[in-house]
């Protein structure tokens, strides 16, 4: 992505989300309209790639210093975004979002299907068909020794969770499950049926569409 100031004016970020609307806004892009501007060395675009990783990876347990510990973003810029992201968490929040089918969540997890990397997303349900938590288990390949059960059910079982979806994205665009998605999905499977815990479904998804196993028979 370029630099802000290399962009034809309409298609830098602020203009672009007055034209547009937020929705049209990567998350790239609405990152770097909360940080401002960048500084000398680190431009803003480059600033908001490296806060997405950060926040990829610590999820809703993001503290002032997981971003201040970014090169370039210091402790105002830092404060003001986990403003920003505790103000919305309380007002529109995925827990509570009702599920009447499994891929009633991709609208919450949506935003990680432009990713270059596979990122496996654990999403625990309680009782109630109700989103309590979306966290990213791991970023990379999805094989075995990445994805392992107990990385999984550790946060669904402090969550009370009564059932889980598991999900990634598919960065190539092909949609077809690997014998690695097939594999990790019996073994979560295998775990869910143990400790009582429902594997309601392991959807795979891009910018264009999805893959239930659950509605191709395959869970």
């Amino acid at each position: 992505m370029k630099k802000i100031k290399e962009m034809p004016v309409k298609e830098r970020p602020r203009e672009k989300l007055i034209e547009k609307g937020s929705a049209s806004l990567s998350d790239v892009e609405l990152l770097a309209i909360l940080l401002g501007r960048g500084t000398q060395k680190h431009d803003v675009i480059s600033l908001s790639k490296s806060l997405i990783e950060v926040i990829d990876i610590c999820s809703t347990n993001l503290t002032v210093k997981d971003i201040t510990a970014i090169n370039g973003i210091g402790i105002a810029k830092a404060t003001a975004i986990i403003a920003a992201f505790e103000f919305f968490r309380r007002r529109i929040k995925p827990e509570g979002l009702q599920i009447k089918s499994p891929t009633d969540v991709l609208p919450v997890i949506q935003h990680f299907s432009d990713r270059k990397q596979e990122h496996f997303l654990c999403v625990s349900v309680n009782g109630a068909n109700e989103v309590m938590n979306i966290r990213v288990i791991t970023i990379g390949l999805v094989n075995q020794s990445q994805v392992h059960p107990r990385e999984i059910f550790a946060d669904v079982i402090t969550d009370r969770a009564s059932a889980l979806i598991i999900a990634h994205n598919h960065p190539s665009g092909n949609l077809t499950p690997s014998k690695e998605d097939i594999t990790v999905t019996k073994r979560i499977k295998e775990a869910s049926t143990i400790l009582g815990i429902k594997l309601l479904d392991h959807i795979i998804f891009n910018t264009k569409g999805y893959y239930s196993f659950l509605e191709n028979n395959e869970l």
